[in-house]
């Protein structure tokens, strides 16, 4: 949909989040606040800036990760480590409401930037801190990164196969802990005004771990294991929870991924697609637990039944059957997928090498659609931050650039 005079103002049009950040967790925390209309100004140490923009160069001559996760920004230089960079942080704090941070543990305290320090001398502004393990626990000291954190909790330990762990692709901890913290800053915004008027004073601070994030979405295996004792293998492309479920080749050379949730659908999937009634009939089947424990017979039916089909008779069968299916792409294929282009999911991305495309955020908000702003260039914006935002003179900046509290102009 293309803006026009009746789209709905953005959601956090008018809110500033200043964003002190590395890596995925907290810039795509702030790529979902600027996504919904906020206002973010990334602080970047002049000397090179977030270390993300440096683990590839795919994209244009920039790092992937990078222009993913830090789109609708802009950039300001500050070297924290001077008083006079200290001093602007403060005051486009002063204008700020909302400070995101995962730097190391205790980063933020040694620069006099902890939630008690901003209640006296920020007290409206929301402080969300994201690190690895959460305070006041044995490991609370240690660096976390996504792989680190999903060993830990056990993730890896449910991904791959028996004796074969594997880390999930995606970045799932710093994902999951970046939308945690974009979805608590939202509900405290709504609530600030009637919180004002209640209890007037300092914001509350949010703090969210990755390590607790993790062990949340591991849930269902925390809370089977917990009750049953039995630590759950992985099964590659299936699951421990329901069978049959699982991917299987086809006569074509592809790889179908079919799957039954309940009773009725393991009915339909034995009569109406592989055809074998005996199974159907068979007591040892009749349960999902039962079906669970003769999953490798199962499999071997549905398998047969597949190598003797292409994919898309497979895919309609099953689709006709209302039993669910896909088809097992790679990312390549994911890409060019037709059903992201017949839904126009697509929209041009400005970055300081050239234009490119980029997803649309999930959310389909009728009225609104995200603004998908530029990716910034390192200090692209601190001018212009500085002198629009602060009001200091070119002078001032100048001075400023002198003393080595800002990085160079950005040309």
């Amino acid at each position: 949909m293309a803006e026009s005079e009746h789209a709905d103002p953005a959601p956090l049009a008018g809110i500033t989040v200043v964003a002190l950040e590395q890596a995925v967790s907290a810039p795509m925390c702030t790529r979902v606040l600027a996504d919904f209309g906020a206002r973010v100004i990334k602080v970047e140490n002049p000397d090179g800036g977030d270390f993300a923009r440096h683990y590839d160069d795919v994209v244009k001559g920039q790092a992937a990760h990078f222009v993913w996760a830090n789109r609708g920004k802009e950039s300001v230089t500050l070297n924290l480590k001077s008083e006079a960079g200290m001093a602007v942080l403060h005051r486009l704090l002063d204008e700020a409401d909302v400070l995101v941070s995962n730097l190391a543990p205790g980063a933020l305290a040694r620069m006099g930037l902890a939630a008690d320090d901003l209640k006296t001398s920020h007290p409206r502004v929301l402080p969300v801190q994201i690190d690895g393990y959460g305070a006041g626990g044995p490991i609370s000291h240690k660096r976390a990164y996504d792989l680190l954190i999903q060993a830990e909790s056990g993730a890896c330990a449910v991904t791959g196969y028996p004796g074969m762990p594997a880390k999930p692709g995606p970045p799932v901890a710093d994902i999951s802990t970046g939308l945690y913290a974009a979805l608590s800053v939202m509900a405290l915004l709504y609530g600030r005004d009637r919180r004002d008027r209640a209890t007037p004073g300092p914001v509350p601070a949010v703090a969210v771990s990755l390590f607790d994030t993790m062990t949340d979405i591991m849930g269902y295996q925390l809370t089977y294991t917990q009750h049953s004792g039995v630590d759950q293998q992985p099964l590659g492309m299936s699951s421990p929870a329901v069978a049959p479920y699982g991917a299987f080749r086809t006569r074509d050379g592809q790889t179908v991924v079919l799957g039954t949730t309940n009773d009725r659908e393991w009915q339909r999937l034995a009569r109406d697609i592989i055809e074998r009634p005996d199974l159907a009939d068979d007591p040892a089947y009749a349960t999902n637990s039962d079906r669970v424990r003769h999953r490798d017979v199962l499999n071997e039916a549905i398998a047969a039944w597949c190598a003797r089909h292409d994919l898309a008779h497979i895919q309609k069968t099953a689709d006709d059957a209302g039993i669910g299916n896909s088809r097992y792409n790679l990312p390549s294929e994911v890409v060019a997928h037709p059903h992201l282009s017949a839904r126009d999911r697509w929209r041009p991305v400005d970055t300081p090498n050239g234009q490119i495309t980029a997803l649309r955020p999930p959310p389909v908000i009728e009225g609104f659609e995200q603004p998908m702003g530029p990716v910034p260039g390192l200090g692209q914006h601190t001018d212009a931050v500085l002198s629009g935002l602060l009001g200091m003179t070119d002078d001032e900046i100048a001075a400023l650039r002198e003393q080595g509290a800002i990085g160079p102009a950005y040309n």
